[in-house]
C-alpha cells in the first residue's frame, strides 16, 4: 500500500491502527530481490494481536522544527513534536490515546506553514493549518479535526498545497481529481465541505 525510497541509517516508524509506534533502522529489513515476496512486518516488529501497520514513516533526521501530525477514523487530530519518536523501545511506545472504537489512519510529518486535508467515507472534507492543532505529548488523545455525520469516518489524511491536486478514489473504482486550490482552509473542527458527490453506482 505505501512506497518510500529510504537509505540505510534512516529511521523507519510503523504506525499502527491501535495508535503504537514501532521503530526499525533502515539496515534492519531485510534486502530481497525484486521478485521475492519480502518479510511479514509481524517478523520484524513485536506488534500485539489484533494490530495492524497503517501509516510508515522514513526519518532522516529528528528535527525540531518538525510535527508528526495523526488522525484517527472517528476525526480526531493530534500533532507531537518529531523528537518524541526519536527513542522508541522494541515492543514500541504509545504515539495517541485512542477511544476503544476509533483507529489511528494517517502519519504526516508537517512543518512552516504546512496545512492538513482529511477526508470522510461520505465524501466530505476539510482542510486547516497544522497550526491549528496544538503540539502534544505522545500519550494525549487530540483535538477534533472534523465534525462527522453518524456513520461516517475518515478514510485519508495528507498535506495540502496550492500547487498539487486531490485524487479521489472510490472502493468501486470512480476517481475524482480537483485542485486543492479549490477546498478552501477553515478552522479545524468544522463540518468541512463536500469533495466528492457520492452514488450507489460510484
Amino acid at each position: 500500500e505505501h512506497l518510500f525510497v529510504t537509505n540505510t541509517h534512516d529511521t523507519l516508524l510503523f504506525f499502527t491502527n491501535k495508535g503504537k509506534v514501532y521503530s526499525l533502522k533502515g539496515y534492519e529489513l531485510p534486502e530481497a530481490q525484486r521478485q521475492a515476496k519480502g518479510t511479514a512486518i509481524v517478523n520484524l516488529i513485536e506488534v500485539e494481536p489484533g494490530e495492524a501497520v497503517t501509516a510508515l514513516m522514513p526519518v532522516s533526521k529528528f528535527a525540531d522544527d518538525v510535527y508528526v501530525m495523526m488522525a484517527t477514523s472517528g476525526g480526531t487530530a493530534k500533532k507531537t513534536e518529531l523528537t518524541a519518536f526519536s527513542n522508541i523501545r522494541r515492543t514500541g511506545i504509545i504515539a495517541i490515546s485512542l477511544a476503544p472504537e476509533d483507529n489511528l489512519i494517517g502519519v504526516k510529518l508537517t512543518e512552516g506553514e504546512d496545512e492538513v486535508i482529511l477526508v470522510t467515507r461520505d465524501g466530505m472534507c476539510i482542510r486547516f493549518p497544522h497550526d491549528d492543532v496544538r503540539s502534544m505529548g505522545r500519550t494525549a488523545a487530540g483535538v477534533k479535526g472534523i465534525s462527522l455525520d453518524h456513520g461516517d469516518e475518515v478514510v485519508g489524511m495528507d498535506i495540502a498545497r496550492d500547487t498539487a491536486d486531490v485524487l479521489i478514489i472510490t472502493n468501486n473504482g470512480y476517481g475524482k481529481r480537483t485542485p486543492v486550490s479549490e477546498y478552501r482552509a477553515q478552522r479545524r473542527g468544522g463540518k468541512g465541505l463536500k469533495a466528492m458527490g457520492l452514488t450507489p453506482k460510484t
